[in-house]
């Protein structure tokens, strides 16, 4: 650990007995995020030595220590060949809303993995609308498997995509349960106009 981080997380320890519960949690929380930005280089280490389980838990791992040093390990195993691998760093780099992150979850939408395209489309809706945006993300709204329409009905109505409304509608109509489901959610998410 550097001695700055040991330096910080001392001063911070004599907070976590504070008679305020709100600030014993938020020192907690300083002094977890301050380990595991120092552990950043650990498991930058374990992801390009680890097994295949192991890279994919220092996958997670940099997704909750975040920030822009974990941006270009995550967006490099976006583009590995192993799915599981592939599949978890689309997944947090869903939960980073940069420009260079949209670009890399916009190409996973023509991923070969259904699962991945999915987390892909999840990810997309946390983005700021736009109309091409909304146009990437609307085929999806006619795969039918249960699976990508589902997200796919989501995502436009959380990104306030009015005119796949009646798009929306139809899969009301789906066999899909889980189809189904996000399509009448989905409604309920799209604004008023």
């Amino acid at each position: 650990m550097k001695e700055s981080v040991r330096q910080r997380i001392s001063v911070l320890q004599p907070l976590l007995k504070d008679n305020d519960p709100e600030v014993r949690n938020v020192a907690a929380e300083a002094i977890e995020r301050l380990e595991g930005s120092s552990a950043l280089d650990e498991i930058m280490q374990a992801l390009k030595t680890g097994d295949t389980g192991t890279k994919i838990r220092a996958i997670y791992a940099m997704g909750e220590i975040g920030g822009a040093r974990v941006v270009a390990p995550l967006v490099y195993c976006a583009g590995r060949h192993e799915d599981s691998i592939r599949a978890a760093a689309v997944e947090v780099l869903g939960k980073i809303t940069s420009p260079a992150v949209l670009q890399v979850l916009l190409e996973h939408l023509d991923d070969v993995n259904g699962a991945i395209q999915a987390s892909a489309i999840a990810a997309l809706a946390k983005f700021p609308s736009s109309p091409e945006l909304c146009e990437r993300i609307r085929p999806f709204l006619d795969c039918h498997d249960g699976t990508l329409e589902a997200e796919a009905a989501i995502a436009l109505a959380k990104l306030g995509c009015h005119a796949s409304a009646e798009q929306i509608i139809a899969l009301l109509a789906s066999p899909h349960s889980s189809t189904r489901k996000s399509a009448a959610q989905a409604l309920s998410l799209l604004p008023l106009q």
